[in-house]
């Protein structure tokens, strides 16, 4: 979309330093950029860059004006207004709603009308798919499943039976939603596992978005349930039962085990561990590779494990964490002593 900077201006709520009638098409780096694309800055770093940058406008706030050598946006945020820009610039047309030759719909299923359904498509008994929904290629949505407005499922997307999805759903490929929780008891006196059945469905709320190869189980016997506005990245495993708060996002390769309820407005960054039935406090935000093995009550930042290093200081510092037991009992031991004299 080729947009003037005078109308990108109202649209991002932003103060024009430069020439109205201006066009941008496309978005680059500012080392990338030429005189018909946009570019943004938000961190310092990137100053030199910005000195020398060719880019048609800059999307950035107030401290970066006067090393700006091209038209500037300013604005409060800019990495969200730039964001905003992009959506507007790269923004899809909406096709007309069609159903492939080769997907499979099943009995008693309403879809409307301007749905967009792909190749190789499955859709079971009894699914609903509301206004202006896309399922590409290769999805597989089985039986009782109630899909909201404007979803997306990419491709190759499974979703397990009885689930219900929200408007405004993104669902990236290969992902799968619904699948049996991960639940046996153990054989009593003779070895094994006798497999638990998994009742529940799952619940996603609306505006989030799923990304790649996630997968997320159905409950055991109440629901698993994904709140309004979650973002989730690739690579995420959401174990039965689960319930995760509003506009909470978790970053890739996080495993949440069963039961555990995390609040509102959470941040879980990469490899993130949660141990099941637990539960973690709205507004927690928890570092990368962070082992959780106990509810958190209290908003604010946790880590846990150690801080990269060399691999030598490493070796010697974690045969110092085994001695550490010793050590606070010869350290007790000496305080008492001196204690008592």
């Amino acid at each position: 979309m080729i947009i003037s900077l005078k109308d990108l201006a109202v649209e991002i709520g932003g103060e024009l330093k430069g020439d109205p009638e201006s066009t941008i098409e496309s978005c680059a780096t500012l080392d990338a950029a030429s005189k018909d694309q946009l570019s943004f800055i938000y961190n310092p770093k990137y100053t030199d860059s910005l000195k020398a940058t060719k880019a048609g406008v800059v999307i950035l706030s107030s401290s970066f004006v006067d090393d700006c050598p091209v038209n500037a946006l300013v604005v409060s945020n800019p990495y969200l207004s730039y964001a905003k820009a992009a959506e507007l610039i790269y923004r899809k047309s909406k096709k007309v709603g069609s159903i492939h030759a080769s997907a499979v719909i099943g009995q008693e299923s309403h879809i409307a009308k301007d749905c967009l359904i792909g190749a190789n498509v499955v859709i079971a008994e009894n699914v609903s798919l509301q206004s202006g929904c896309t399922i590409g290629a290769g999805c597989v949505i089985n039986n009782d499943v109630v899909i909201g407005k404007n979803v997306h499922l990419v491709a190759n997307v499974t979703i397990g039976e009885g689930t219900s999805i929200g408007d405004n759903v993104t669902i990236h490929p290969g992902a799968v939603i619904g699948s049996d929780g991960f639940g046996y008891a153990p054989l009593a006196n003779q070895g094994g596992w006798f497999k638990i059945p998994q009742l529940g469905h799952v619940v996603i709320g609306n505006d989030v978005e799923i990304g790649a190869n996630t997968t997320v189980d159905c409950g055991a016997l109440e629901n698993t349930i994904i709140g309004n506005g979650v973002k989730i990245d690739n690579q995420v495993m959401i174990a039965h039962n689960v319930v995760i708060g509003d506009n909470t996002a978790i970053a890739g390769c996080t495993g949440i085990a069963g039961s555990t309820t995390i609040g509102k407005n959470c941040t879980l960054a990469g490899g993130v561990g949660l141990v099941g039935h637990i539960s973690i406090a709205d507004g927690v935000h928890i570092t990368g590779m962070t082992m959780v093995t106990h509810s958190i009550k209290e908003a604010g930042a946790y880590s846990s494990g150690t801080a990269f290093q060399s691999n030598k200081d490493w070796l010697k510092n974690a045969v110092r964490f085994k001695q550490l037991d010793k050590l606070t009992k010869k350290i007790n031991k000496l305080l008492k002593s001196q204690k008592d004299s």
